[in-house]
């Protein structure tokens, strides 16, 4: 009898297995949302394997990404949509504090508002950590030269990402003791100013679909092209 039933008994064993992993599968998911491309993104979520689709997606989705800035309670003033076709930008933004961001110069830049919650988490895991590590204090304010610019990538036919404020460019970090770190003056080997603007760009790959550095060609000696450009895949370039 006993013997007749064996198959049966594991192929319950099985089911049961599988249904105890799915439990806990789930449970995972619910502990680790960052993990999960499922899990609506939040500000709040440490970075995980699914953070840099989440980005992506935001870029599409204005109304589910300035609901995450909601839901954290975070003060900014959203810009006007501008331009048209290939050059229209919907989701320009600008931080009303410094919680997030450190404060921007120029102040009114205003990038899309996926490359603002990546900044966000760049800021938060990268950026300051690192100025910690190197100078012992934190950024208070950055550098950019800009975020929307309806335009192509130069010597390319594909439009820039900048075409929808979905890039930015930050030139320079400013310490709490004022000291001031550019990538034109800065990158070059020599000191720890240097060390601290590699290990921000080494760092922050995988965060950004794109991070350029002065590495990469003339055109950024003096900045660090960011943006959240979809690409297939999901792959990014860090160079």
């Amino acid at each position: 009898m006993l013997k007749s039933l064996r198959p049966y008994l594991i192929w319950f064993a099985a089911a049961v297995l599988v249904t105890i992993g799915a439990i806990l599968g789930m449970q995972w998911a619910r502990d680790h949302p960052e993990h999960f491309p499922g899990a609506r993104f939040e500000l709040a979520h440490p970075q995980g394997w699914a953070t840099h689709g989440k980005l992506v997606a935001l870029a599409g989705d204005d109304t589910g990404c300035f609901a995450a800035f909601d839901r954290a309670e975070a003060g900014y003033l959203r810009r006007p949509a501008i331009g048209s076709g290939a050059c229209r930008a919907s989701q320009r933004m600008i931080l009303t504090g410094d919680r997030l961001v450190p404060t921007m110069r120029p102040a009114n830049v205003a990038p899309g508002c996926a490359v603002t919650a990546a900044m966000a988490l760049w800021n938060r895991d990268v950026v300051q950590p690192l100025a910690h590590e190197y100078f012992g204090q934190k950024v208070v304010e950055m550098e950019n030269l800009g975020s929307y610019n309806c335009r192509k990538i130069a010597g390319e036919q594909a439009q820039s990402q900048h075409s929808t404020a979905n890039a930015i460019d930050i030139s320079a970090f400013i310490l709490a003791d004022g000291t001031r770190i550019s990538l034109i003056n800065d990158w070059a080997p020599g000191d720890k100013r240097s060390e601290f603007l590699h290990a921000v760009r080494d760092e922050s790959c995988g965060l950004f679909s794109t991070i350029l550095s002065p590495d990469y060609n003339r055109a950024h000696a003096d900045h660090f092209h960011l943006d959240m450009a979809a690409r297939t895949a999901g792959w990014t370039v860090c160079r």
